[in-house]
């Protein structure tokens, strides 16, 4: 009876140990981040570059990065990989995140039809440049979508000392509609369009339109000269201190969600802003240009 009784327990392990995901299911870290950092591919060097040195997989939401702040924000993932510098020193003020780990930085551009009908290539800055925009009233399409982009607009369009006024425009999120509130130009009802979505959208709605349009340059590069038909926008402002687009990665605070995975989240935020995670953002290419460099090295 005994020998027998062994021999069950034996099996009910066996069993256990073929049927349990400790294995490779349950070393996943969930993230949230923009979808720019998707879609220029970065992100498919990156993380199997993480999971072949530690075993953790990245499970990735991307949407803009208001949505992905405020996933951190409800607990939903457990890091969150993102572009709006201001907004992530609060969410870490606030007690939502442990730390902000600086990653790298691309810069913004704005882009135009090359007719240029306001002559925004002849400005010396980007404030001058908004400026030109709103004196001719050229068409001007912004994502209005709470991402970081639309962030940065509005910053910029405030600085450039432009009037501005208070709007809203409602987005779908995960099939649901969302009130994004926002400022934006005054009077600007015949050239100002606020479409409430992702970047690529914006730069091809932009490009039918012959408007002008605020973009981060990977985004750019990419449906300039990695799509067929490529977009036939040229860059019209560029390199401006005010342009640069820093990225930060940042884990959930254990404290205030005891849920999340934070070593995971911390080993992933130390490793990309480690000697290896640093190179491979430093040599990533696409079509044969650098969309980001490194930040944490040089701190």
């Amino acid at each position: 009876m005994f020998g027998q009784k062994r021999i069950v327990l034996a099996a009910v392990v066996i069993v256990l140990a073929v049927c349990s995901p400790a294995g490779s299911s349950e070393k996943v870290l969930s993230m949230s981040t923009t979808t720019s950092t998707l879609a220029s591919g970065l992100l498919d060097i990156l993380l199997p570059a993480f999971k072949a040195e530690t075993g953790i997989d990245v499970k990735v939401i991307a949407k803009g990065t208001g949505a992905a702040i405020r996933d951190g924000m409800d607990g939903n993932v457990d890091i969150i990989f993102v572009h709006a510098k201001g907004r992530e020193e609060q969410f870490v003020a606030e007690g939502y995140g442990t730390k902000r780990y600086p990653v790298m930085h691309n810069d913004f551009v704005i882009v135009g039809a090359k007719e240029d009908p306001a002559g925004v290539a002849k400005t010396k800055d980007v404030y001058e440049a908004l400026r030109a925009i709103a004196d001719s009233g050229a068409e001007f399409i912004s994502r209005g979508d709470d991402s970081g982009t639309h962030t940065k607009e509005q910053s910029l369009w405030k600085a450039s000392g432009v009037e501005l006024v208070n709007n809203t425009n409602e987005v779908i999120k995960k099939g649901k509609k969302v009130t994004v509130a926002f400022q934006e130009p005054a009077n600007a009802a015949n050239w100002y369009r606020s479409i409430g979505q992702g970047m690529g959208k914006t730069l091809t709605y932009a490009d039918e339109k012959g408007a002008y349009a605020l973009t981060d340059r990977g985004t750019y590069i990419k449906y300039k000269y990695g799509k067929t038909p490529p977009i036939e926008l040229e860059i019209v402002s560029e390199g401006a201190e005010a342009l640069v687009n820093p990225y930060g990665i940042i884990p959930l605070n254990p404290k205030k969600f005891a849920h999340v995975k934070y070593d995971y989240a911390k080993q992933f935020a130390e490793w990309l802003t480690s000697e290896p995670g640093q190179k491979l953002i430093a040599e990533y290419r696409l079509i044969g240009k650098q969309l980001f460099y490194p930040d944490a090295m040089a701190n």
